[in-house]
């Protein structure tokens, strides 16, 4: 191994359990990170099992091996991942939906019907997905997508709790969540909920631009999703905002701009899409017409990563980028046109990790044919990116003769050297 060695070290957050729950983070998990206020489980008659509050100190971390060899480290903060959530989906597509936004079609995007499930087809649903739960994964939820819950009527959002409340009391699931509209969110819906074990709201924010919000035909506003906010603090939920880039009417300045006013709200955890033309949406005739152009796939990624490295930043959980990858959406019928990629998020920590090798580079003081790359096992693919484009990329920038990523158990999962 060289001696002559330029660091990009990660230290991750470092979590403490909180009423005996597990830690949990990354792209499809769930943090409460150091900058947010502890917040007591949401006032019910259950207790859950998925609050957590990181340690507030984070160090560099270089190894007495790599000190001795000369490493320099520079710091990126982001969060750890120490355990992965099961979720059951429940998917209630436009379910309690009083508008038909403009880039939507949830029965194209996620494939289920518009009927809803009866209590019986409901628990049948949660104990098949149940048989599939391995030991260590936790916390166990029931989760109601695809929807906007509170809109439904007040009957059948209790017939539906009941169903999932049935297996929170019998010890096999720890709580239950659900996605809404920001509008839907008052003192009387939120009411419904206070005998119930529900410890997550997620809220379809996509925009805190109103202009935006009114082309895509949301029917709230932001200062809707201000006002929910406020409120399901005040009852201490754990908050979701979701938002989108490449919406009609907004560009890479709005996006940002929204992303800066959600971190804002401090909510828990954030996911962000692209805008996607699906077929048998409003937009898919905008986009026929010419009058609505998507974003190219590499300005979707480009976008997207800023976004995620300022909440990142700011402690903010990212536990989406990109819509999850189904049979539907690959059929080559379903999205016309848009940034979609089965693999979107891992595009974007590919040029993420990208970044991070070329600051290295050329921030190294001299620089050889041969480039070795040492990152965490999990990473190689990232720092490889798809089909070796990063590999690819470094080689015509820098002349490289080549380039090998060699694993090294010792380096955490966001850490890069170089040698």
């Amino acid at each position: 191994m060289r001696k002559s060695k330029q660091a990009y070290s990660v230290k991750k957050m470092k979590t403490k359990k909180l009423n005996g729950s597990a830690s949990q983070t990354s792209n499809s998990q769930f943090q409460q990170p150091e900058t947010r206020e502890q917040r007591p489980q949401a006032g019910n008659q259950y207790q859950a099992s998925n609050i957590q509050q990181p340690a507030s100190s984070i160090q560099h971390r270089v190894s007495p091996l790599k000190r001795d060899l000369g490493f320099t480290p520079t710091s990126i903060v982001l969060p750890a991942s120490t355990s992965r959530p099961f979720i059951i989906p429940i998917f209630i597509a436009h379910a309690g939906c009083p508008y038909q936004c403009v880039f939507c079609n949830q029965v194209s995007i996620t494939g289920a019907k518009k009927k809803m499930a009866s209590p019986a087809e409901l628990r049948f649903q949660i104990r098949e997905f149940l048989q599939y739960k391995k030991e260590n994964r936790k916390p166990v939820q029931i989760a109601f997508f695809g929807g906007n819950f509170l809109g439904l009527k007040s009957e059948k959002i209790k017939s539906l709790l009941d169903s999932a409340a049935e297996f929170v009391r019998d010890g096999r699931v720890d709580d239950i969540r659900f996605s809404t509209r920001p509008d839907t969110i008052s003192e009387r819906s939120l009411d419904i909920l206070k005998d119930y074990p529900v410890s997550t709201v997620e809220l379809g924010v996509q925009s805190m631009d109103d202009h935006v919000l009114e082309l895509a035909g949301r029917g709230h506003s932001a200062s809707d999703t201000l006002r929910a906010v406020e409120l399901l603090k005040e009852r201490h939920f754990s908050i979701g905002l979701q938002m989108m880039v490449g919406l009609p009417g907004d560009d890479e300045t709005g996006a940002l701009t929204t992303a800066q006013k959600i971190i804002d709200l401090a909510p828990d955890f954030v996911r962000i899409y692209p805008t996607l033309v699906v077929a048998n949406s409003r937009l898919a005739g905008m986009y026929k017409s010419g009058d609505y152009a998507p974003l190219p796939l590499e300005e979707g990624v480009s976008q997207v990563k800023k976004i995620y490295l300022r909440f990142k930043k700011e402690g903010i959980a990212v536990i989406r980028m990109g819509l999850q990858a189904s049979d539907d959406l690959e059929n080559g019928t379903t999205v016309l046109a848009g940034p979609y990629h089965p693999a979107f998020g891992h595009m974007v920590h590919a040029e993420i990790f990208l970044d991070k090798a070329i600051a290295a580079i050329e921030s190294a003081s001299s620089r050889k044919e041969i480039l070795t790359i040492f990152v965490n096992p999990r990473s190689i693919s990232k720092m490889r990116g798809l089909n070796n484009a990063n590999i690819k990329r470094l080689k015509e920038q820098f002349h490289f003769q080549s380039i090998e990523v060699v694993p090294d158990a010792s380096l955490v999962a966001e850490e890069l050297m170089i040698g």
